[in-house]
């Protein structure tokens, strides 16, 4: 599964240049109908070209981009998916109570966190060291919360409520409570 650290630069970066290109064009529209002179008007078949251009490079985009969201196909074939393992999570009284201390995996094992609240709505992230965050979601009471997901990369994350709770709900985080480890084989010469 791609980072999506990396997917959010990328599509930072694609739809920055394609914003510009939009913004460009506004301007040029608005500086060729305001200038003085014979040249006021656009010529329509300029100004159409540009706006086909601008159709068929966001369409593009959107199609580029569609399944780089790294947890996008996992979801959509969740049905057929069996996770390799899975950690019953309880949110109660702004306190994550965990199965174990640290929750450990190896890398591109499938892992279903299952989150329960028995008293108000939470969030349940997963946040790098840098504080960057992996993924979250909301967890509400009475519902079914859960999350699958692959790491492909080793790390030891920390578990943080990214939903209000009230004042107490700040001091929800749990650091180095997921470890992720990627065991390498020795070659056999």
């Amino acid at each position: 599964m791609v980072d999506s650290a990396v997917v959010l630069n990328g599509q930072t970066l694609a739809y920055t240049f394609y914003c510009l290109a939009i913004i460009s064009l506004v301007g040029w529209f608005g500086y060729k109908i305001t200038r003085k002179g014979k040249d006021r008007l656009v010529k329509n078949g300029l100004f159409y070209a540009f706006v086909t251009m601008l159709v068929i490079l966001g369409v593009s985009l959107h199609i580029v981009t569609y399944n780089t969201i790294p947890w996008a196909s996992m979801d959509l074939n969740r049905a057929e998916i069996k996770p390799d393992k899975v950690f019953n999570i309880t949110v109660e009284k702004h306190h994550f109570v965990l199965p174990a201390e640290k929750m450990v995996m190896r890398c591109h094992e499938k892992v279903l966190f299952l989150v329960t609240s028995n008293d108000l709505t939470y969030g349940f992230g997963l946040f790098r060291q840098d504080n960057s965050m992996v993924f979250q979601m909301q967890v509400v009471p009475g519902h079914k919360n859960d999350i699958l997901w692959e790491f492909d990369r080793e790390g030891v994350y920390s578990i943080r409520s990214t939903e209000y709770s009230g004042p107490k709900g700040v001091d929800m985080i749990e650091k180095g409570a997921v470890v992720v480890t990627c065991e390498k084989t020795a070659s056999i010469n």
